[in-house]
């Protein structure tokens, strides 16, 4: 069993989502950074879709009731546990994550898994829509299930805090003027403060449309670059809505890449083609 003594600003249960439900209106959710939650899970012997807690902006404290074997990946936190590599620890052992200097999420794993009911065949928490466990407080006790796998003796290093994110133009591209469409790659954009699980909004010269009319509520997906009537973009993150109104410019060849975005950081798009 696992106690949450402090969440820090956002602490979540997730694993690798709930795909297959969108055409009911259920977001994918799960982490944000899939890579990081995978490597975790593999450093600790687990298969890469178990559930661990996504930690945001650090700040969680936990203590364990037994022995375990665990593993922390994403934004580098200081605190009281090695970055990046399968470490056992003996039953009572309380774990503190300290901020990260840079970075956002960062993910605790333990082998066995943590192993909260599953809704729609994922245990994630979805800030959205509210399906899953909710957000973790101070005082939860998460249960842990069996140890299967090998623990890995590999050591990693933190994730980098990325400057450009690679996109395809499209679906709706063609909805922006020529000069917007260039400005998207070209210019410098500010991290919001109000980005979050659902979106990363960003701040810089707005998008012109080319059209002016409605665009009927359509089909969008995690790593969609939505532009509402403000003419500024918003990375649509996991826990984004399933139909949006507004035109889509561009979409993320890898959304896992916005996940370590923090509010205030400088970002580029740059444009992607062929396969």
């Amino acid at each position: 069993m696992i106690e949450i003594v402090a969440p820090g600003p956002l602490a979540t249960v997730q694993d690798l989502g709930r795909s297959g439900y969108a055409a009911l209106g259920v977001p994918r959710s799960g982490a944000f950074d899939r890579a990081a939650l995978r490597l975790a899970n593999r450093l600790v012997g687990n298969v890469e879709t178990a559930a661990a807690i996504e930690v945001t902006l650090g700040g969680l404290v936990v203590r364990l009731a037994d022995a375990a074997t665990v593993a922390m990946t994403g934004a580098l936190c200081r605190g009281n546990l090695d970055w990046g590599a399968a470490v056992s620890v003996p039953a009572g052992t309380t774990l503190r994550l300290d901020p990260p200097a840079a970075g956002v999420r960062s993910y605790l794993a333990v082998r066995g898994g943590i192993d909260v009911d599953a809704v729609l065949g994922s245990r994630s928490t979805d800030t959205l829509s509210g399906l899953g466990p909710s957000a973790l407080r101070a005082g939860d006790v998460l249960p842990v299930g069996r140890a299967e796998g090998e623990v890995s003796g590999t050591t990693v290093g933190p994730n980098a805090t990325p400057t450009a994110l690679s996109v395809r133009f499209g679906p709706r591209d063609d909805w922006f003027t020529p000069a917007a469409q260039s400005r998207l790659v070209g210019a410098e954009w500010v991290v919001r403060s109000d980005s979050d699980r659902v979106g990363i909004r960003l701040d810089g010269p707005p998008l012109e449309r080319s059209r002016t009319d409605e665009l009927p509520s359509e089909a969008v997906l995690p790593g969609a670059v939505q532009v509402p009537t403000d003419g500024r973009p918003i990375v649509f993150g996991p826990d984004a809505p399933v139909t949006g109104g507004y035109p889509v410019i561009a979409v993320l060849t890898d959304v896992d890449h916005a996940a370590q975005l923090r509010p205030g950081d400088v970002v580029r798009f740059s444009r992607r083609t062929g396969a």
